[in-house]
């Protein structure tokens, strides 16, 4: 297993959910971290404070990975804090909850805008830290965070799961853009417990859709960011021989999906 004592890692979107159990499972194996946020300022805060109670130096920093400025501009600034960076996850992501067969639901604007997070930031975020890493004796990794809605079209909308599905892409045409340096890989979650979920479809539906999900689970489980972030950790720590490489965590359940019925 890699030792990430003293390392540097840069979790983007990680004032809550699963990059917030990221940067916490990272500095408590001793590895500095960036903290990312958009809008949630008081939870960056709070999750700076957990690793550095596990003994991390931390960087809080708000940026829109959108924008590529902010991009360059976060690992400049992990680079001028600590003169290095091994890992980035790329975890940021946004969504809008829209039933599938409501196609009226969705306009350009909002695949762009999903997609100028979900993919284009993750792309962005790399290429802002790839220089960094080749320079590096033992170059970096890469762990994006996609779902099982990119490689089984579901998810909370159409727009969603094509993203996913585009990130799961990209990661292929990473691993071979930039190895022998650079490793690359993803995650593909299923349902996700947490807030995120339940604030997009409401207590009652989050409730059914929890349940549904561990019934046809071989696991009886769902994901939680915890675990989520067990995964993660896995791809930057494990095997140094692994690269483009999708790893589903979602306690079995894509193994008990079936075709969707026509309406």
């Amino acid at each position: 297993m890699k030792d990430l004592t003293n390392r540097v890692a840069i979790v983007t979107g990680s004032s809550s959910g699963v990059g917030a159990a990221t940067a916490r499972l990272l500095a408590e194996q001793g590895c500095h971290v960036v903290i990312n946020y958009n809008n949630n300022a008081a939870g960056a805060k709070q999750v700076a404070e957990a690793c550095e109670a596990a003994g991390a130096d931390t960087l809080v920093l708000q940026a829109n990975v959108a924008n590529d400025e902010d991009c360059v501009a976060m690992a400049q600034a992990a680079n001028e804090k600590w003169g290095r960076v091994d890992a980035l996850v790329n975890n940021a992501g946004t969504t809008k909850f829209v039933d599938h067969h409501r196609l009226d639901g969705l306009s350009a604007e909002d695949f762009q805008r999903i997609y100028s997070v979900n993919v284009v930031g993750a792309y962005q975020m790399t290429r802002a830290v790839s220089h960094l890493m080749h320079a590096q004796e033992e170059g970096g990794a890469v762990v994006n965070v996609a779902s099982t809605a990119g490689i089984t079209g579901i998810g909370s909308c159409v727009a969603y799961a094509a993203s996913k599905g585009a990130m799961v892409t990209m990661t292929l045409s990473l691993a071979r853009a930039l190895g022998p340096k650079l490793r690359i890989n993803a995650v593909c979650p299923g349902f996700i417990e947490g807030e995120w979920l339940k604030e997009g479809y409401g207590d009652d539906r989050y409730a059914k859709l929890m349940a549904f999900n561990r019934e046809n689970a071989p696991l009886g489980v769902t994901a939680t960011p915890e675990t989520v972030a067990d995964a993660i950790i896995h791809f930057i720590t494990g095997p140094q021989v692994v690269t483009g490489e999708t790893l589903i965590v979602d306690g079995g359940r894509h193994l008990t999906m079936a075709p969707l019925s026509r309406r």
